[in-house]
């Protein structure tokens, strides 16, 4: 396995595992790599700096992995409780944000996918949207 730092054409930085360079070379040309946060799937490589261990005498800076874990453990744990009584939308987000925006459809909690044009243009419409932290499996979606 490999863990690259992967950045979308918005300027998000994320990091992805794969098993060989050339996995990731063809999920990106196959356009199946998205960035978390805006769904973009232009991505490309993020310059990574290396992985130098600290000297036996100096405490390392970055926190633990456990440390690291921990705090997307509690991360996921606050988004799912931010999504308790939101409706899953599906690719349907764009239009149904924009309808409650415009007093078409009552106001309600919804979740879903937009792309990154859609985004953009409902941002620059004034409907009050936010991308989540951490990407969301659609909920007829198996494992």
């Amino acid at each position: 396995m490999i863990v690259f730092d992967l950045r979308c054409g918005a300027g998000h930085i994320f990091e992805a595992w794969f098993a060989s360079g050339a996995a990731y070379d063809d999920q990106r040309d196959k356009a199946t790599i998205a960035c978390p946060l805006c769904g973009d799937v232009a991505i490309d490589k993020a310059v990574m700096a290396p992985a130098i261990p600290a000297k036996g005498n100096r405490k390392a800076s970055d926190p633990s992995p456990m440390a690291v874990k921990q705090a997307l453990k509690r991360l996921a744990e606050l988004q799912a409780k931010a999504l308790e009584g939101s409706q899953w939308v599906g690719g349907t987000f764009a239009t149904r944000a924009r309808a409650m925006h415009a007093g078409d459809e009552p106001t309600a909690a919804i979740h879903g996918q937009a792309s990154a044009a859609e985004v953009t243009a409902m941002i620059d419409e004034g409907v009050a949207i936010a991308p989540l932290p951490l990407p969301v499996t659609p909920p007829d979606t198996k494992h």
